[in-house]
């Protein structure tokens, strides 16, 4: 542990007066494989970090991205929601992410399942491919889904970058999955 009220006073002081879902200000004074540090504009200095406020990699953005320096830069302005305070770390822990609107939501709002979209392979794994059928929205092709005939391996039948159509089995809103059939998409073609 860093160090309590006594240690830190201005510090734990200012982290005690927040509220979850408040929404702070700052400039990104960090970025680590685990996550950013933001300078708060009303907050004190840390004794060890370069920021009070830290945003872990998770928290940064709704879309899949490779590093952190691919969403913020150092320097970069940031409005961030408050999530709690880490008496551990002395930090006021953000999303970044809190503060945009969703785009699996707004994008899921307008198919319905049964529907054929056509998009892009961006991965595959042991169990199917990923699909990218709009900015911000991938669905799974599970493996059984992918052709009419059994596929030992997704690379079997697709590669990365290949533009497919498929159908939309199911739409999770809750965990944020979509999922989708290419031998449905197949059976119109």
């Amino acid at each position: 542990m860093m160090g309590g009220p006594s240690e830190n006073p201005e510090l734990w002081a200012f982290l005690e007066s927040l509220h979850s879902g408040e929404i702070l200000s700052g400039t990104v004074t960090g970025i680590e494989r685990f996550g950013v540090f933001v300078s708060l504009d009303d907050g004190p200095d840390h004794p060890v970090f370069p920021g009070v406020g830290f945003i872990t990699i998770p928290e940064l953005s709704w879309r899949r991205f490779e590093a952190a320096s691919d969403v913020v830069q150092v320097g970069q302005r940031v409005s961030c929601e408050f999530l709690q305070f880490d008496t551990w770390n002395l930090e006021a822990r953000l999303s970044l992410r809190a503060t945009q609107p969703d785009p699996f939501q707004a994008l899921v709002d307008g198919i319905v399942v049964g529907q054929k979209l056509y998009g892009r392979v961006t991965k595959l794994v042991p169990f199917g491919v990923f699909v990218q059928t709009a900015d911000g929205l991938e669905g799974l092709v599970h493996l059984r889904e992918l052709a009419w005939t059994p596929v030992e391996a997704p690379s079997d039948v697709v590669q990365v970058g290949d533009e497919i159509t498929v159908v939309v089995t199911e739409i999770d809103r809750e965990r944020r999955r979509l999922a989708l059939s290419r031998r449905q998409g197949l059976s119109d073609q």
